[in-house]
């Protein structure tokens, strides 16, 4: 019976696979252009690519790597909410897999320290001459891909150092400062449930994340195969699909697409509606929000529609392309007051009220 059953899990993998989109053929890399179609095309099969990689070892979460891959393209860093087991961390590894960049994983706690991530001044001694001086050993965080693993266990002082990285791109060390390296990711996990030993992280650390990305349960044939995958034999490992190089090419295409006005308009009208204290807040805005989303929130809204526009094929950016990416972008950056918390009322609830509220087709003043 037992071979059996080894048996017939190998043959019902294949058939989840092939119904993903087939492997597509390398494009070559050159000039981004404002309307370069050959670099769409390259954008979007790239997407198709990735998910079937990772389809060989995750299941599901189509919509969590869209928005991680989105913060790729874009130049921006992903936060991954969820509770423990539905696999963030393998997402993020896996994804690492199919990037040919350097990539490392920091495990953060109570007793990290900024040094432990940005790195240290040694002294060191030349085995030639005997001469001593400093020598710097870079930490993980000079590297292309970052994880950082349950990022609100480790206290303030660890988090501006990663609030540095983050934002300016370059660590400060011995009163040197050093640029990391191109591209530069930083894609953190965090534990909803754990309050115990955790440090919150502040809004201003919040704001640097382009996305909040929450991570939900499998569906009931999701979590069935995920069963089979993880009890059976050792399936594919995913392929490496981008380098540097070609991350850099998508960006620079992202930043050319262009915009119409309307779309700017509706972006800016999704943002201001949410300041509780402005004229052009909605009243539900007013009654459940103490404050809403600030300007970083609309540029995330544009250069985010723009790679939502791009990994689907599109050389044009609309409103519909906001609209798919405002959920991630605005739910971390608007904070509920005591009202909507005992009507039950989220953030997302808050967000999805103003996207139907805010018209697509209709001219906005």
């Amino acid at each position: 019976m037992e071979t059996e059953a080894v048996e017939q899990i190998p043959e019902e993998q294949p058939v989840a696979q092939e119904a993903l989109p087939e492997a597509p053929a390398p494009v070559a890399v050159k000039a981004a252009a404002p309307t370069d179609t050959e670099a769409v095309e390259f954008c979007k099969a790239s997407y198709a690519r990735i998910q079937y990689e990772l389809s060989k070892v995750v299941v599901g979460q189509n919509d969590v790597v869209q928005e991680i891959l989105i913060s790729i393209f874009t130049r921006s860093h992903a936060l991954l909410v969820g509770v423990p087991g539905l696999a963030k961390t393998l997402l993020i590894s896996t994804l690492a897999q199919t990037l040919q960049m350097s990539f490392r994983r920091i495990q953060f706690t109570p007793d990290l320290m900024p040094s432990d991530i940005t790195g240290t001044e040694v002294i060191y001694q030349d085995p030639v001459s005997g001469e001593k001086q400093f020598k710097f050993l870079p930490g993980p965080l000079f590297s292309n891909v970052v994880l950082a693993d349950e990022i609100n266990r480790t206290p303030p002082k660890t988090q501006a150092a990663m609030l540095e990285a983050m934002q300016e791109r370059r660590v400060t060390v011995g009163g040197t400062t050093r640029d990391l390296p191109k591209p530069f990711f930083v894609l953190a996990t965090q534990n909803p449930l754990e309050q115990e030993g955790t440090y919150p992280l502040p809004e201003a650390q919040l704001d640097r994340f382009m996305f909040l990305i929450n991570v939900d349960y499998p569906s009931e044939d999701e979590e069935l195969l995920i069963m089979k995958m993880g009890t059976g034999m050792k399936g594919e490992q995913p392929q490496p699909v981008l380098t540097a190089e070609h991350v850099m090419y998508i960006q620079e295409t992202v930043k050319s697409i262009p915009v119409p006005d309307h779309v700017y308009r509706y972006a800016e009208r999704i943002v201001r509606c949410s300041r509780p204290k402005t004229p052009a807040a909605f009243d539900f805005c007013k009654k459940w929000l103490s404050f809403g989303a600030g300007p970083r929130a609309s540029l995330s809204l544009i250069m985010a529609a723009k790679a939502h526009a791009m990994i689907h094929g599109q050389v044009y950016v609309g409103c519909e392309n906001v609209a798919g990416v405002a959920l991630a972008i605005m739910r971390h950056r608007i904070a509920i007051n005591f009202t909507a918390q005992s009507e039950g009322i989220t953030p997302d609830d808050v967000v999805r009220k103003i996207l139907e509220e805010v018209p697509q087709t209709e001219p906005l003043a």
